[in-house]
């Protein structure tokens, strides 16, 4: 798998995991969207992945979706400090 097909970065709570995606948009302009997924054990005991979430959840789900944002906004800002170094 390529470097484009992988998330910047993860952050998980678990059973929550919210993955940031590293987009371009047809004017080159870069931006980041975010895929919130929950982890379970089915019977069988394999993993498998839910994009719906429960009611007991959904306050897991708000945190992670904070750190997340919290996330691209250091990844923004990193992104910023490179292009002023290289001006």
């Amino acid at each position: 798998m390529s470097d484009h097909n992988k998330p910047v970065a993860k952050v998980t709570i678990h059973p929550i995991t919210a993955s940031i995606w590293r987009n371009q948009g047809s004017n080159g302009q870069e931006y980041y969207n975010v895929t919130f997924e929950r982890r379970y054990k089915d019977d069988a005991g394999k993993w498998q992945s839910a994009s719906s979430f429960s009611f007991t959840e959904l306050l897991i789900v708000a945190k992670v979706a904070d750190r997340a944002y919290d996330e691209i906004y250091r990844l923004r800002a990193a992104e910023r400090q490179v292009q002023q170094v290289e001006e």
